[in-house]
């Protein structure tokens, strides 16, 4: 089975004009992670060069997962959805085969 990571970039190579907002708790530390055409960067912590290095680890939890219409505008996002739960985007993880 595939990482959480994984399949959220799995889904947005598969949906290129969505890019998905994640709020997770990492070791007791909130953070906001970007998704987007398969790669995934911390909008609030440094990003590794690597890719292999992942983003969003297995043991984070996610709070939330918002879908924006691409491009990203930071300062006025276009939510397509907001406030997912884990459960939800499973759903739609399904719907794309990951």
């Amino acid at each position: 089975m595939n990482s959480i990571s994984k399949r959220l970039e799995q889904y947005t190579t598969k949906r290129p004009q969505e890019v998905l907002l994640v709020t997770v708790e990492i070791a007791q530390e909130q953070d906001q992670i970007a998704i987007f055409k398969g790669f995934s960067s911390s909008l609030m912590h440094s990003t590794a060069f690597d890719p292999d290095v992942p983003v969003l680890p297995d043991e984070a939890k996610i709070l939330t997962i918002d879908r924006v219409a691409s491009p990203y505008h930071p300062t006025s996002p276009s939510y397509i959805q907001q406030g997912l739960s884990w459960e939800a985007m499973e759903a739609l993880l399904s719907e794309v085969g990951v």
